[in-house]
């Protein structure tokens, strides 16, 4: 039997202005242009400019002149072709004022292999076979789909009926092309069709040809005597040679084109300038739209709110207009708070990492974690974790991710805590500085590590290593 009772309960929901608060917080510098324009597309009461003023009150004469300051500023922003920085003994250029930031174009990895289809003399069914196998190479140059499943795109897509020995024939030839290892299927036939595209072959690359087909696996897993046992190799330093062949080649041939992909500048989202030991942060000024409330909507309103018949159409205008103004407001007041926290935020981490932010000493990163900046700037550890994720900042010894400034602490003999970042740059070095021949395992760099003060376990110090893309201590032996 169904009951029937009352339950009183407290919910939180966000507003629709907190929602479009989070979506802007979280779009980069780049994107956020065109998030505006798109804004002003949308919404006829959204204007770009200033707020307008009254002529008829006087304006003050030192806000004036901050005004023609901050002016001014802008301008030498816009001159500069990095996005952001203003260089030293740069003077301005007029003729720059709508100077946009270039950006490279040129022929994709895709467009290049279509072009190179022209010198196989394909029929026209043949060639719709060889752009769709071009067109599932990924952008590092290996086709990784099925051939099956590529056979019923054909079928699906392009009604076109064919099979696998018929595909694989056609990916043969586009294999051909340049540049060498394109269209591969696994690492493995990369590094082959690298080989064997070398005409004559060295006695080493030779050598290195048959460890590719025969003694792929154990070369993976540097079982190098393995290999040497199996094809009779007796001088070990021939098979060094071969190795090293082998580790020349290019394992992703879909970066070797130049042109591609799109190159872009990265556009930081603050400006940190240190002057005589003084660190003075600046937004990026694309960070600060100009934008304002339509004059001519905000009047239309009164003129509709005044009249004293309000026929079903007009109270429907009216509301129309009401909305598009409430938009508008909501808009501007997130884009202001936006910059606002986006400075709150990026003043904390400077002000924990005062010291690092002076000379760029990696060293000097001190311990920090989301928690400690949502504490100091009274917010909460998704706002912070959502501009640190997408932000960047401007130094004078290069630009940085707001998150290369988040680690975790470490403590020391002596009781300090230290960041994990430092213990990284030591566990590098050691393992730069090992030697080949006996590298060292998890447990001695352990030790070692121990020995320079760091409190660190062996399980962390593996974490680390991998976190660093360093193989263990098997894999980075050498011959």
């Amino acid at each position: 039997m169904q009951k029937l009772g009352l339950i009183q309960s407290l919910q939180q929901k966000l507003s629709p202005q907190q929602i479009q608060f989070i979506k802007l917080l979280q779009v980069p510098t780049a994107e956020l242009e065109a998030r505006v324009e798109e804004e002003l597309e949308i919404n006829p009461a959204l204007e770009e400019g200033r707020e307008e003023t009254d002529n008829n009150e006087p304006e003050d004469f030192e806000e004036r002149e901050s005004e023609k300051e901050d002016d001014l500023n802008i301008e030498d922003y816009l001159q500069d072709d990095y996005a952001g920085y203003k260089m030293q003994g740069d003077g301005p250029n007029p003729d720059d004022d709508d100077k946009e930031i270039p950006i490279t174009m040129g022929a994709t990895l895709h467009e290049q292999l279509v072009s190179q289809l022209g010198y196989l003399k394909l029929d026209e069914r043949q060639t719709v076979i060889a752009k769709q196998l071009i067109g599932s190479i990924d952008n590092d140059g290996y086709i990784r789909r099925e051939l099956e499943a590529i056979i019923n795109d054909l079928a699906f897509s392009q009604n076109v009926e064919t099979d696998e020995e018929e595909l694989e024939e056609l990916l043969f030839k586009i294999q051909t092309f340049d540049p060498p290892g394109i269209g591969a299927r696994n690492l493995q036939e990369c590094l082959s069709l690298q080989l064997e595209r070398k005409e004559p072959r060295s006695a080493f690359e030779e050598i290195g040809l048959i460890i590719l087909t025969s003694c792929f696996d154990e070369f993976t897993k540097k079982h190098y005597d393995k290999i040497q046992k199996k094809l009779e190799i007796e001088d070990g330093e021939i098979l060094k040679e071969a190795i090293s062949v082998i580790t020349k080649l290019n394992p992703k041939p879909g970066g070797t084109s130049d042109n591609s992909a799109r190159t872009q500048f990265l556009i930081p989202d603050f400006i940190l300038a240190n002057n005589d030991g003084k660190l003075d942060l600046t937004l990026n000024a694309r960070n600060a739209p100009e934008l304002r409330i339509s004059r001519s909507y905000s009047e239309m309103l009164d003129t509709y709110d005044k009249a004293k018949k309000k026929d079903k159409k007009l109270r429907e205008t009216v509301t129309f207009v009401k909305q598009k103004l409430d938009s508008a407001k909501w808009f501007i007041d997130a884009i202001k708070q936006r910059q606002n926290t986006l400075l709150n935020t990026m003043n904390a981490i400077i002000e924990l990492q005062y010291d690092f932010f002076q000379d760029g000493d990696e060293a000097k990163l001190k311990p920090m974690i989301l928690k400690d900046i949502a504490e100091k700037i009274n917010m909460d550890i998704s706002t912070v974790s959502r501009v640190a994720n997408s932000k960047s900042i401007q130094t004078e010894f290069g630009i940085y991710p707001l998150k290369y400034f988040f680690s975790e602490g470490i403590a020391t003999d002596s009781g300090e805590d230290v960041s994990s970042r430092e213990v990284k740059q030591k566990l590098r070095e050691a393992i730069d500085s090992e030697d080949k021949k006996k590298p060292l395992s998890d447990e001695k760099l352990e030790k070692l590590l121990k020995g320079m003060g760091y409190n660190i376990a062996r399980r962390t110090v593996a974490k680390y290593r991998e976190q660093l893309n360093l193989p263990v201590a098997r894999l980075r032996k050498e011959l």
